[in-house]
């Protein structure tokens, strides 16, 4: 293998937000922390080399992502994937995906109306609808696996008249669930039946871990009131270098949201670094994919056959996709609030509680770590539940 994701790389002191800032979350500075949607694996070879060849460049001046150098890069990454139904005219360039989300949600709708998305959900979520005055319109996603979704309660969500906006996300965070070719097909016909237009965030499309999966974009089933966000900064661990894009088929919609870009927020000057890393990554770096969805497999196997031994009555399934365990707390014989107590102050570990993403039923733990720290965290589970 060419990468060493047991590498341990000390990341405090560098401003990072899962390391240094553990305090905002837990309460305490001194927990070993498996929070935030990042990981602790350097980033692919290709762009470190990429990023000193840029840095040897004295002059770090407005930058252009409308090229096709960029887009070419973004087109070649899908059709890797046997993915070829992307126009280049759709492709537009976003400082972040939720940037991106709330900027179509204010486009699409007006105050007051609703947006739909699957419950639990991303947190950032809850903020981008609210903040922006609009309705959230919950929809659970039932079973064990998050697998099952209630396509009843999805018509009856989307049949209602403030319903403009169905947000999806693909792979789904923080479930894991990969969707469908079916179901996508079923929610495009669903959405379009009701006028829902579809704005699906699949910024964690790359890191698929059970073998044999196949992510399908949305816009492979429908060009039509349809808006893909995405973004390399998960696969390569890069979000700190700032860029995202979408696709926008629709050229009204793409006109006023490069509006938005443009003149209402001046956004429009990419990251240097940020363009650079993607097109690096998106043009050489498939083996780091590989072995980064081996490792990624083993550390869930590693927590799956954990819980199964120490805590029979915490329920886990290895998910279709991300590095964020969705982890089921409630046979626990103790409140989440208890449990998170007992994890921060006993065990000194970090782990997320599901409330967060509308669940307290569950914990949402980062794997996307070597081994060791993966190991430890464990063995201070344990400590702390068995105290």
């Amino acid at each position: 293998m060419r990468y060493n994701f047991d590498q341990i790389i000390d990341r405090h002191n560098t401003y990072s937000t899962q390391w240094d800032y553990t305090k905002d979350r837990f309460g305490s500075d001194d927990v070993l922390p498996f929070s935030i949607s990042d990981t602790d694996f350097q980033v692919p070879n290709e762009i470190l080399d990429s990023m000193n060849k840029r840095l040897e460049h004295p002059i770090f001046g407005y930058t252009r992502w409308n090229h096709q150098d960029y887009k070419n890069s973004i087109i070649q990454w899908f059709e890797d994937d046997g993915i070829t139904k992307v126009d280049e005219d759709w492709i537009v360039y976003s400082p972040s995906v939720v940037y991106t989300i709330g900027t179509l949600i204010r486009e699409l709708t007006d105050e007051g109306d609703g947006v739909a998305t699957f419950i639990p959900m991303y947190d950032a979520f809850f903020n981008t609808i609210e903040a922006n005055g609009r309705q959230l319109l919950p929809i659970k996603i039932k079973g064990e696996e998050f697998d099952q979704i209630d396509w009843d309660t999805l018509e009856t969500v989307l049949s209602q008249k403030q319903t403009k906006i169905f947000l999806l996300t693909n792979p789904h965070n923080p479930t894991g669930h990969l969707f469908t070719k079916e179901e996508l097909i079923k929610i495009v016909e669903v959405c379009q039946r009701n006028h829902v237009f579809i704005i699906s965030d699949d910024i964690h499309r790359d890191l698929l871990v059970r073998e044999g999966q196949s992510y399908i974009p949305i816009t492979d089933i429908t060009d039509r009131d349809v808006a893909l966000c995405c973004s390399s900064t998960k696969i390569f661990n890069t979000p700190g270098l700032i860029g995202a894009y979408a696709f926008i088929p629709d050229l009204e919609l793409r006109d006023k949201y490069l509006k938005n870009l443009k003149q209402k927020d001046a956004l429009s000057s990419a990251s240097i670094l940020g363009i650079e890393s993607m097109m690096a990554g998106y043009m050489g770096s498939k083996d780091y994919v590989i072995e980064l969805r081996e490792y990624l497999r083993d550390n869930y196997e590693i927590l799956a056959k954990f819980l199964r031994k120490e805590f029979p009555e915490i329920k886990f399934e290895i998910p279709d996709a991300t590095y964020l365990a969705w982890i089921n707390i409630s046979e626990l014989t103790m409140t989440a609030e208890e449990l998170q107590d007992r994890l921060v102050n006993n065990g000194k570990v970090g782990i997320m509680s599901g409330k967060v993403y509308g669940d307290s039923r569950y914990i949402r733990m980062n794997v996307g770590c070597p081994k060791t720290k993966l190991v430890e965290g464990l063995k201070r589970m344990k400590e702390a539940l068995h105290s």
